[in-house]
């Protein structure tokens, strides 16, 4: 902020919005507006108002900071074009951004930015053209502005995807933390709804986030793990900067991760709710959902990294569950956009369901389909560096890892090995810096680590 992302250059990709929705003749509709408890991203927002209903489009905007899964969830329930969410999500506190949510409620596909972005560099380039403007006063003359509040509607919404019953006889105390976030109030009034006994910590809001990242990961939630301990509760629940992430803490403290999750979500609808049908994820999450898919007979799919991609294979009516290895998660019946406080929820229903600890559920599942240990490196290298790694990357097809056979090699985001023993290594590059992701899943810790060290030895780095 204050560098790119600038009033001026929030005016511009508004009016690149405002074109792209006139183009697709769905701007009658009218566009929401949602934004975080970052610095001035309620002016920032406002801006965007002013861009839009300057070129004539209603504009529904909330009284204050509001999720961005909330945020699209009010697509639907207005039947808006889409929404812009004014959010950096689980980025510091010095960012923000712009994100465009079309009809469908879920992520906008690349044809879609790339559309906006290519009216961006024409506003850009043709600078002369003066933006129009309506200040909000002039907008709520003219019943351009509509004032909405989605909470108590979202609720009602998300009460219809879990089970309240068994969660309400379960006894469940719980640590809320919002991390000073969109979220904050929230998971709150969802547990006074079910009877689960809460409290909450970073429940304010701090553009600061409290001199952390609003990132619901195990570094961050060290007050949380403490808080959790401290007061006895079964677990902790945590949500990222707009409430689109989730960080789980078992009731000793343990951070239990997105995959863990994902794994514990997709045993528990098949076994205890008695549902079916396909799983999404991305090449970089758990194959133990493939395990359990396969023994009930199931499918599932894999995409790129992105949950712009588990969005649309979350439109198909046979998706019952999507998600990825960084904490976003949706099911069928919801949104094909990632809700941190759904996932929350879900875990609360998991755990009262099971009468045991996330980790002993964990176990369980280990023994009935084998175990599995996930880990992600960051590995940074010159940026004169990255292109030899890049061609590197493409001769990579050794016929071992770890002394196990390779048996396939897939290409669909970054290079990924997958073993005949189920383990695989994926390395993708960061699109915007000189670094690469390894992602290695293994049948224990020795075996995860050794993939590691061979596969960064191979393509040297």
């Amino acid at each position: 902020m204050a560098e790119d992302f600038t009033f001026g250059n929030v005016a511009i990709v508004a009016q690149a919005i405002a074109d792209y929705v006139k183009e697709t003749g769905l701007a009658s509709r009218g566009i929401i507006i949602g934004y975080d408890n970052r610095f001035f991203s309620d002016r920032f927002a406002q801006r965007v108002a002013e861009v839009l209903t300057g070129n004539e489009i209603l504009v529904l905007l909330p009284r204050s900071a509001m999720p961005t899964p909330v945020t699209a969830f009010a697509i639907r329930q207005y039947q808006t074009a889409g929404a812009v969410m004014v959010t950096a999500s689980h980025n510091p506190a010095e960012y923000n951004g712009i994100k465009f949510i079309p009809e469908y409620a879920g992520p906008a596909l690349p044809a879609v930015t790339d559309q906006i972005e290519r009216q961006v560099n024409v506003l850009v380039r043709t600078g002369e053209r003066q933006l129009p403007r309506l200040s909000l006063a002039m907008a709520k003359e003219r019943r351009l502005v509509r004032e909405i509040n989605p909470f108590s509607a979202y609720l009602d919404h998300l009460s219809t995807l879990i089970d309240l019953p068994v969660i309400g006889g379960a006894d469940l105390q719980v640590v809320v933390d919002p991390l000073w976030g969109a979220g904050i109030g929230y998971l709150e009034a969802f547990w006074q709804r079910c009877g689960v006994k809460f409290r909450v910590i970073h429940g304010h809001r701090d553009p600061l986030f409290g001199g952390s990242l609003p990132e619901p990961v195990a570094a961050v939630l060290k007050e949380l793990r403490q808080q959790v301990t401290d007061s006895g509760a079964h677990l902790g629940l945590a949500l990222d900067g707009d409430a689109d992430r989730f960080g789980i803490i078992d009731a000793d403290g343990t951070y239990i991760s997105p995959n863990q999750v994902l794994t514990l979500l997709f045993h528990h609808f098949l076994t205890r709710r008695g549902q079916t049908g396909m799983v999404a994820r991305t090449v970089a999450t758990t194959h133990m959902l493939d395990r359990i898919a396969a023994k009930h007979g199931l499918t599932v799919t894999e995409t790129p990294v992105g949950f712009k991609y588990i969005g649309q294979a979350l439109l198909q009516p046979d998706c019952l569950l999507g998600g990825e290895e960084s904490g976003g998660l949706s099911v069928r019946g919801h949104l094909p956009e990632k809700d941190g406080i759904l996932a929350c929820a879900l875990v609360a229903e998991v755990r009262a369901a099971a009468g045991c600890s996330l980790q002993e559920a964990l176990a369980a599942i280990g023994r009935e389909y084998g175990r599995l240990v996930s880990h992600r490196l960051d590995l940074r290298t010159a940026p004169a560096a990255k292109s030899r790694v890049l061609a590197a990357l493409e001769q990579f097809h050794p016929p071992a890892l770890a002394g196990v056979a390779v048996v396939n090699r897939l290409t669909v985001d970054g290079v990924k090995l997958v073993l005949a023993d189920g383990a695989y290594a994926l390395v993708r590059a960061s699109g915007t810096e000189p670094l690469f992701r390894l992602y290695v899943e293994a049948n224990d810790e020795a075996q995860l680590h050794q993939i590691q060290t061979e596969v960064k030895a191979a393509i040297r780095l």
